[in-house]
């Protein structure tokens, strides 16, 4: 995401980090405790990002001095992540200035003493479509577009077949099945993603094996479903019907879906979702787009 109320230009990838940019003096950026990050969480919030809600709890732990504030003083007015999933991959989000500290070079500055942070990884990001032209300057290159689609979802009106609870047992299969749909293994995160209080996770098994996943959570507005990975159509729709099987008539559901997954577009519309907003999925070098086959609802925008 974009730094909201500002379109500074960022460093390339090779930049070497700076203190401040023009406009920006007094600014320190330092790493961000658990703590500390709920305070850019509710900013978020306050932009309409809708996120988990508590969603840090379970990303933070991925690679703690991925998260940077930047502070006037002792005042927080800026942040961005950039965590470090492995050797080879990091995602960029959280890109805030607070509202009453834009269009100072604050967004920048923190931009530019965070980035080297990822080192020679390839880097991915969700921006707004705006700023597309300006993150390619920084050398990242657009994949595929994202689109949010919400709303009070319609049952399908028969039972779901093959989604079950998961347990811990399973937990090995699909950190293994989530390799085959992420850029990196990210097997701890995922035991704290599955398990998370309020978090409702189920796999989909096909001839005893698991054949997709998918999680919902609480966020501030309703409840975000992702990730939604699975092989098949009909593996996404049983995941999506079973996940919302617990919810309220009157309750909303977002879920963030890859444009050139068409069959999950599909789904949200027969669900009677509607399309919310678009973002761009970008990053600094090649990522193999076959992720994107089994990608029917993607993790998170902020995280990955």
């Amino acid at each position: 995401m974009h730094p909201l109320g500002e379109t500074p230009q960022p460093p390339s990838t090779s930049e070497a980090p700076t203190p401040a940019a023009p406009g920006a003096d007094g600014l320190t950026v330092t790493g961000a405790s658990l703590d500390e990050w709920h305070q850019v969480v509710e900013w978020a919030a306050e932009e309409g990002w809708n996120p988990g809600r508590d969603d840090v709890t379970s990303f933070h732990p991925t690679d703690p001095a991925g998260f940077f504030i930047g502070r006037l003083g002792t005042r927080p007015v800026s942040a961005i992540s950039i965590v470090n999933y492995s050797e080879q991959f990091a995602f960029l989000g959280y890109y805030l200035v607070h509202p009453d500290h834009r269009r100072q070079g604050l967004g920048l500055a923190t931009w530019q003493a965070a980035f080297p942070h990822a080192g020679t990884r390839t880097i991915g990001l969700d921006a707004v479509p705006a700023q597309t032209a300006t993150y390619q300057r920084a050398g990242f290159t657009a994949a595929n577009d994202t689109v949010r689609h919400g709303g009070r979802p319609e049952r399908s009106g028969t039972p779901a077949a093959g989604a079950v609870p998961v347990t811990s047992a399973h937990l090995d299969a699909i950190a293994a099945y989530d390799r085959q749909c992420f850029p990196a293994e990210r097997r701890p995160f995922l035991t704290r993603w599955l398990t998370a209080d309020g978090h409702t996770a189920y796999v989909y098994l096909r001839d005893g094996r698991i054949a997709g996943y998918g999680v919902i959570r609480p966020a501030r507005d309703g409840h975000r479903i992702g990730p939604l990975f699975a092989d098949t159509p009909q593996g996404a729709e049983a995941l999506f019907d079973t996940l919302i099987g617990h919810l309220g008539p009157d309750e909303e559901v977002s879920i963030d879906i890859p444009e050139p997954q068409q069959a999950a577009g599909a789904l949200a519309k027969a669900r009677g979702l509607t399309p919310r907003f678009q973002t761009v999925r970008m990053y600094t070098g090649h990522v193999p787009d076959t992720w994107v086959a089994r990608t029917y609802g993607v993790t998170s925008l902020e995280l990955g």
